[in-house]
């Protein structure tokens, strides 16, 4: 499109809509209403701190809150007597900023505020920021030609972000992610936190916080409305979308990632080969896969649907866990891994909401759990060997990389039966005691408690208890990782 007068006046009243806290002085009601995630009171400070010259770049899938999270940390902004003629947000993917530069929108929003020289401090909001081409090269200009200015971007195609902000960024972007809801902050959101009760328990001779209930019944209740509804704060808020999150998920999220955003970063022809592979992973989410054995399902060559694999991982829709073998030890060739949706929500969207005891909770338990995981920095693993003639296998590996050597393990049970009888734990039992693990964690329905054995002590918990404190934990790694 022709830069033009008019254009440029069609711009300015955009910029106007898009900024009203410039004459109202706070943020859309619309947006004051939502509740905001616990993570905005990580990533607030790292909007408000100006003493370092980076930007900083929120990233996620879609539908998580990203817009949410920019408009609340305006709000705070101006709350903290931040003036509200110094704050800019800009949508990129408004059609009428095509292709124009985020310097240019820059001036003219400067423009409208009558400060085109002013070298007040400014905060500026780029939402959605990889519609721009080359966003990169513009932002990182941005931020070493205005030593005043923090700039905050966000998008939610999380390959092209990554990949770009990794080559061209280096030294001047702080990467900032935000995954579907984690169980502790869906508890948290309904406020529902009087049902748990936090404990200590002596792991490794370190005392850790692990949690219980006043209440399992409700609690795995709302753990099941979490695993069909509970990835997305408007689904798990919305009692509307609830009865059709299908139309919602489907439509808002993975068709917009599948049908436009991936095609058009890597340049797929043949989307519909993309969405049945999607739809057969999520179907099956928690299994065991091998591109062999995929390529032979779909009759689509390995190579390709290695690299379909690679960007629905990279577009934050699955997560692709690694095998070992009873020792830990990493394979030279990855023949058979583990495929778990990101968010369990996903798989309701597609399919229908799954019932308490349907066959395949236990997978979807188990994906729950592995969505907590997800986020934090570490290698977790599962493990897989041959034992006599059958199989052993620990769903849920911590690997000591320098070590190369398995330090924790958890068995994901839906079921109490294993609480009565732990000698049935074959494959952990064999797991810990070659690995010289003196105790191992059991998930269960309901049942809690500690059990001693000749092979090591196991701590059962109920898995909606577990799926809660390992989201606490995820929480403050992530805390802890920007030195809060």
């Amino acid at each position: 499109m022709e830069y033009t007068a008019l254009l440029e006046k069609q711009i300015l009243g955009r910029l106007k809509i898009d900024n009203p806290w410039w004459t109202e002085g706070r943020i859309p009601s619309y947006y004051q209403e939502m509740s905001p995630r616990l993570y905005l009171d990580i990533f607030y400070p790292l909007v408000r701190d100006v003493s370092i010259q980076r930007a900083l770049i929120l990233m996620g899938p879609r539908r998580v809150g990203k817009t949410v999270m920019l408009y609340h940390s305006i709000q705070r902004l101006i709350d903290e007597g931040v003036s509200p003629q110094n704050i800019i947000y800009v949508s990129v993917e408004t059609p009428i900023y095509n292709n124009i530069l985020l310097e240019q929108l820059f001036s003219l929003a400067k423009q409208i505020l009558d400060k085109e020289d002013s070298q007040e401090e400014f905060y500026v909001f780029f939402d959605e920021i990889q519609y721009l081409k080359d966003w990169e090269i513009n932002l990182k200009s941005l931020v070493d030609t205005y030593h005043n200015v923090k700039f905050v971007a966000s998008g939610s195609a999380a390959a092209a972000l990554k990949k770009s902000s990794n080559e061209s960024g280096a030294g001047r972007f702080t990467d900032f992610n935000l995954p579907p809801l984690l169980f502790f902050e869906y508890i948290h959101l309904k406020k529902y936190e009087h049902l748990m009760r936090q404990s200590k328990v002596e792991w490794d001779g370190i005392e850790s916080d692990i949690y219980s209930t006043i209440d399992i019944d409700k609690l795995n209740s709302l753990f099941l409305d979490y695993i069909n509804y509970g990835g997305y704060p408007e689904v798990a808020f919305s009692s509307r979308m609830q009865e059709d999150p299908g139309q919602f998920v489907r439509h808002d999220i993975v068709d917009k990632v599948l049908l436009r955003d991936l095609p058009s970063l890597y340049g797929i022809s043949d989307v519909q080969e993309l969405n049945s592979l999607f739809t057969m992973i999520a179907y099956h989410s928690g299994m065991e896969f091998s591109y062999e054995s995929m390529s032979k399902e779909s009759g689509v060559k390995k190579e390709t649907i290695r690299r379909y694999v690679q960007y629905l991982e990279a577009a934050f829709l699955i997560k692709v866990v690694t095998r070992t073998d009873d020792t830990a030890k990493r394979f030279q060739r990855q023949t058979t891994f583990k495929i778990y949706l990101t968010n369990p929500s996903l798989r309701c969207a597609l399919f229908e909401p799954i019932k308490i005891m349907d066959g395949n909770i236990g997978d979807m338990i188990e994906t729950a759990i592995y969505s907590q995981w997800i986020p934090r920095k570490g290698h977790i693993a599962y493990a897989n060997w041959k034992m006599g003639r059958s199989q052993g296998e620990v769903d849920l590996v911590g690997i000591n990389d320098a070590l190369q050597k398995p330090c924790w393990a958890v068995e994901i049970k839906w079921s109490d039966r294993f609480f009565d009888r732990p000698s049935e734990l074959s494959s952990l039992q064999f797991f810990m005691e070659k690995n010289h693990l003196p105790q191992a964690l059991v998930t269960s329905i309901s049942k809690g408690g500690v059990k001693e054995m000749d092979f090591g002590t196991l701590h059962f918990i109920p898995s909606a208890c577990y799926a809660y404190t390992v989201g606490e934990n995820t929480l403050r790694q992530a805390r802890k990782s920007f030195g809060l």
